[in-house]
């Protein structure tokens, strides 16, 4: 599929330059993630309580959102592999990208542009959102599959198509528009073993 950047409508984080051909996860960073249960019983949702945070509200209204399906603190990739914490909301009408220290909105898009979601199907905290039209997220999040849930219910409804999952030990995303990245999953003694290889 054919990648391009599309005309952004928000700031967005910018890709930086990857001089190398394999990026290591440190096990502390995901660990430093993994304190609570990667599929939780009883889901709740805005693990934010965006309503308290002026900022966020502030944010939302500008972009005309008001219902906030999910909200909650993940670990994004840039396309150099290094990890940034974000804040990650999900309403009826799109994704936001929210930079927690500065409260900066990082990026949005439109459910409408949500092509696929790609997650492991191992015990890990990784998954990837699809998006054809501008480059692709790389982030880890102990809620992954209530991530993966809100998004293909949210697009149902508002967008009404449905959004394909896909599950497998290995997938490719876009960390630009033009730099292709593998992801790979290995189950070893203790857990599982990621590593993120440039394709192109």
């Amino acid at each position: 599929m054919s990648r391009y950047r599309a005309q952004q409508q928000t700031p967005v984080d910018e890709p930086e330059a990857n001089p190398h051909g394999e990026d290591h996860v440190p096990d502390d960073e995901r660990e430093d993630e993994n304190d609570k249960d990667s599929q939780p019983s009883e889901p709740k949702g805005d693990y934010l309580n965006v309503a308290s945070r002026p900022f966020l509200m502030k944010i939302l209204q500008k972009q005309g959102d008001g219902k906030v399906l999910f909200a909650d603190k993940v670990l994004k990739f840039t396309a150099s592999g290094k990890m940034k914490r974000r804040n990650l909301i999900i309403t009826d009408f799109a994704v936001y990208i929210v930079d927690p220290e500065t409260d900066g909105l990082k990026r949005r898009i439109a459910l409408a542009a949500v092509d696929k979601m790609c997650l492991s199907d191992l015990n890990d905290n990784f998954f990837s959102i699809i998006i054809p039209t501008e480059y692709d997220l790389l982030m880890a999040s102990t809620r992954k599959t209530e991530i993966a849930t809100c998004l293909f219910e949210a697009i149902k409804t508002s967008a009404q198509y449905e959004l394909e999952v896909s599950f497998s030990s290995s997938f490719e995303y876009n960390a630009t528009a033009d730099l292709v990245k593998e992801v790979q999953f290995e189950e070893v003694e203790g857990g599982v073993r990621t590593r993120i290889l440039m394709k192109k």
